[in-house]
């Protein structure tokens, strides 16, 4: 077979789900092996997409999303996604064509330094030399991408391997079950080291846990939840960890961090705090504001090095999230301190904030508030939906008021590197994740701009989601910080085009519809929800043109986002 071939053989035995790429000659004899051996694979009009697609569908389903590109500009497109994935640890693992061995260094058509280029995206760059080793490397690589924290792995095929024929048996054919999703292979805290952590938590009077995106990467969220309400342990969350439990569940507080519901108030009063699968970056800290540097501090972490990484901590935990929990619950055993008063408070919080923003929720302000648009989507979207903000203004207002009615990863958002343009290409990718459920994406007009092509994907692999153009007429985010820090009218390369992203996406075969009067929200999102035509729907919504009031709040004198108790 050839050596594309022998690719494709080890990516079926593999059990890869869709595959997004654009092809090239380099990568000929992979694509048509996909093609006879009848593999899942979709082309993309811009390989970042091919990245934010199969980066979705890994976090939908633990499994590493699969994409490709061909020599040159295919793999240089490819950064900005794979940081993305590096970042949050979402395992995947990235075809990408290399130049024929014989002539490489002499200016080959679209040649370029690229493995140098990839590397500090990825965990790791796996360069096949002899056609013989692409089974054990193709093991090696999906291997890599599920253990310990996941993340990112390039195959690099040259061309003459690519198109050069190998001699391979039945029985080199094989994977490891082990390393078909992540976490590939659990590790547990030292037992001592539990003990210490587990002494802290029951002697503490208001314990709170942080939890970050590692707890659903490690699939750890029954574990949480059993913790937290067996011992009352009030959860935190950041705008990854969404979903870890239920919005609705009297123990969950919402967001912590740049912008919070009840949170931060509870972190600066609380006496222990635990820390689950959260790097503890500038957004969950408020730029390192948090957490307390005298309250003492648990961080559980598959990686080592991000204990104690700037935050003084009293007890590290190294090991897997779900390992880790069900570690300390047992420890906790029945030591459960009255925790009554502190409870009753934590209720009382959230039904006060509960109160104040309900008239937000339900505001008929025109143009539309982010609050009324978020509101229509908790009270219309079955609980099942899974909701893809796109990395700025979108995934800010969404990550605060977006209610998670089922615990588990129904809230996505590309925080690992936070670049926009994720919003379209990452609901494709979760809706092939998971086949005949709601699939909502929400992206500003600036994101559209860098994905709008993006749509003919999604018509033609018939990803019937339901993307809302968040439309300000700007680079929403930077004009907020404008405004912040420069005052009103000081706005400089931040304003767009007023432009009818409804026709645009009728224009590409799709549905789409603009809406002004928050009073359409709610029944353009049923017709969408009874449509089931596969066929996306853009719905685009007018929302405020003040820049004061473009984001959940700015700090004027600093820059620094101001966390509040409730939206502006």
């Amino acid at each position: 077979m050839s050596g594309g071939q022998a690719v494709a053989e080890m990516f079926a035995r593999h059990g890869v789900g869709p595959m997004w790429g654009m092809g090239g000659f380099q990568l000929l004899p992979f694509y048509d092996a996909v093609r006879r051996l009848g593999l899942p694979h979709h082309l993309v009009n811009d390989e970042r997409a091919g990245v934010f697609a199969a980066d979705a569908y890994a976090r939908v389903t633990g499994r590493p999303g699969v994409c490709d590109a061909t020599l040159g500009p295919g793999a240089t497109n490819l950064v900005t996604g794979l940081v993305e994935s590096l970042n949050a640890g979402v395992p995947l693992v990235v075809l990408v064509g290399e130049p024929h061995r014989a002539h490489a260094g002499r200016h080959m058509t679209q040649e370029a330094r690229q493995l140098e280029i990839l590397a500090p995206a990825v965990k790791a760059v796996i360069r096949v030399e002899v056609a013989e080793r692409i089974p054990e490397h193709v093991r090696r690589a999906f291997a890599l991408s599920t253990s310990g924290r996941a993340g990112p792995v390039v195959l690099a095929l040259p061309e003459d391997v690519s198109h050069g024929e190998v001699a391979l048996a039945e029985d080199d054919l094989w994977s490891d079950p082990a390393t078909l999703r992540a976490p590939a292979r659990r590790t547990r805290p030292a037992a001592q080291d539990v003990a210490s952590a587990a002494a802290l938590l029951a002697t503490a009077e208001r314990p709170l846990v942080l939890a970050g995106g590692g707890v659903h990467l490690s699939d750890a969220t029954e574990a949480l939840e059993a913790l937290a309400e067996r011992h009352r342990l009030p959860v935190a969350h950041t705008l990854s960890g969404a979903g870890v439990l239920r919005s609705d569940n009297p123990l969950s507080l919402g967001l912590f961090g740049r912008y919070s519901r009840i949170a931060n108030e509870l972190i600066e009063a609380s006496d222990c705090l635990l820390v689950v699968g959260c790097k503890l970056g500038e957004v969950a800290t408020r730029r390192y504001a948090l957490p307390p540097a005298h309250v003492p501090l648990i961080h559980l972490d598959i990686l080592p090095e991000e204990i104690g990484h700037w935050a003084r901590t009293a007890v590290g935990l190294w090991g897997d999230a779900r390992e880790g929990l069900l570690a300390l619950d047992a420890e906790l055993g029945d030591r459960r301190p009255d925790r009554a008063a502190y409870l009753a408070d934590v209720a009382a919080r959230r039904d006060a904030w509960a109160q104040s923003t309900r008239p937000r929720y339900e505001s008929d302000e025109q143009p539309i508030g982010m609050a009324r648009l978020i509101g229509e989507l908790n009270a219309t979207l079955p609980a099942e939906a899974i909701v893809v903000a796109d990395g700025g203004f979108a995934s800010h207002w969404t990550g605060l008021l977006y209610d998670s009615r089922r615990r588990g990863r129904t809230f996505i958002s590309d925080r690992g590197f936070a670049s926009i343009g994720y919003g379209l290409p990452g609901s494709i990718g979760a809706a092939t994740a998971a086949p005949g459920v709601p699939v909502v994406g929400l992206t500003g007009d600036g994101g559209m701009n860098m994905s709008a092509g993006e749509l003919e994907t999604a018509r033609r692999v018939g990803a019937g989601v339901l993307l809302i153009v968040v439309n300000n007429a700007a680079s929403g985010y930077v004009k907020a910080l404008q405004h912040g820090v420069y005052g009103a009218g000081a706005y400089q390369s931040s304003d767009l085009s007023e432009l009818d992203y409804g026709r645009i996406a009728q224009a590409y075969g799709c549905h789409g519809r603009r809406i002004e009067d928050p009073a359409d929200l709610r029944g353009a999102i049923e017709e969408h929800l009874a449509r089931r035509d596969g066929v996306p729907t853009v719905l685009d919504v007018v929302v405020t043109r003040d820049p004061s009031r473009m984001l959940p709040g700015v700090d004027s004198r600093t820059a620094r986002f101001v966390p509040g108790d409730r939206p502006a």
